[in-house]
């Protein structure tokens, strides 16, 4: 349930931005994309939500006794 209300709120939040840019535009190009990759990102996880790795990770071996330490 928490992850649908977070894909809700950045979506929110994209439309917001999106409005904003839309009703007031930026007065040059680095201020537009400055504004266009932070709403890439919500619009992203708006649409994709919080993915997890579909293949559990695999602990890294211990480091084995028998090796002898390097001074």
């Amino acid at each position: 349930m928490s992850s649908l209300l977070l894909r809700l709120v950045c979506g929110v939040l994209f439309a917001a931005m999106a409005l904003g840019a839309v009703v007031h535009p930026p007065e040059n190009l680095t201020q537009g994309l400055g504004m266009l990759m932070p709403a890439a990102m919500l619009l992203n996880y708006a649409i994709r939500g919080p993915r997890r790795s579909l293949v559990p990770k695999r602990p890294a071996p211990a480091p084995s006794a028998s090796e002898p330490t390097r001074s």
